[in-house]
């Protein structure tokens, strides 16, 4: 029974830190003058991957390598599936005015970029430095894009009367505090409801490897889930996009980068 509470609990926590982290980042692109997208591309998408990377780093220093591989593999599939699927299913989302060309194009880059790694048959710290050289990049745009948006004196347009919580005069301390619980109760929600999951799917039978690539990648993905159900009602296109295109990104180059340099990851032939 206490398996089943403790999930529900990771679930609640998820819910709560998905709408601060969404909060705290629309109000903090308003303060800076900077478009939600490029906030929920960094702030917000590493956010919510935290829990894939303390998961990742866990099954290498557990001597479970495909782990880790399956997690993130599992979990990049199930943010373009379910993590958009849902969402769109709830509230609609308009994405045809969301600048999200050049980023869609970096993600599919990215994920080019660890495929052809993938085919060398192992993961190494190489193969780690290659993909964490290709995040800095990612970061640096970002950054720079940002930097020139409010070089410009380019004002991010939000209609506050849409958007619930969008508040342009929210002080500093509340967007700070919206943020760190938002990045605190994620990936402790996430810890929460997998481990508890894990040991309801044990009860019943199912093997290691299946709840690997199943179970825990798609639980993995319930920050980013939660985070862009909340953007979606909030009509926020832009985060939701941005933190699924941002995730998948980090996931392969940051979790996947820090991880190899941990130990290394055969890739198995099935992958």
């Amino acid at each position: 029974m206490m398996p089943w509470l403790l999930s529900g609990l990771g679930l609640v926590i998820l819910l709560l830190a998905g709408d601060a982290l969404v909060r705290g980042a629309v109000n903090l692109s308003l303060r800076l003058g900077v478009p939600a997208l490029i906030v929920s591309l960094t702030i917000v998408a590493f956010g919510t991957s935290a829990p894939e990377l303390l998961i990742s780093i866990s099954a290498i220093l557990d001597d479970a390598p495909g782990f880790a591989l399956g997690n993130v593999v599992g979990s990049n599939t199930a943010n373009i599936l379910l993590v958009l699927g849902i969402p769109a299913m709830l509230s609609r989302l308009h994405t045809s005015e969301c600048e999200t060309r050049k980023t869609y194009i970096l993600m599919i880059a990215s994920s080019v970029l660890f495929i052809a790694l993938a085919f060398t048959g192992t993961l190494t710290a190489t193969s780690g430095a290659i993909l964490l050289a290709a995040l800095a990049y990612v970061l640096f745009d970002a950054f720079r894009d940002a930097r020139n948006h409010v070089k410009a004196g380019e004002a991010v347009e939000f209609d506050l009367e849409e958007v619930e919580g969008a508040d342009s005069d929210m002080p500093r301390w509340r967007i700070a505090m919206f943020l760190v619980l938002g990045l605190i109760g994620l990936p402790l929600g996430a810890d929460l409801l997998v481990d508890n999951a894990t040991i309801i799917a044990k009860t019943y039978g199912v093997s290691d490897t299946v709840i690997g690539l199943t179970l825990v990648a798609i639980g993995t993905s319930l920050p980013e889930l939660a985070t862009t159900v909340m953007a979606a009602i909030r009509r926020q296109a832009d985060v939701a996009l941005g933190n699924v295109i941002g995730s998948n990104m980090f996931n392969l180059l940051a979790i996947i980068g820090l991880t190899t340099m941990v130990g290394p990851i055969p890739v198995d032939p099935s992958f």
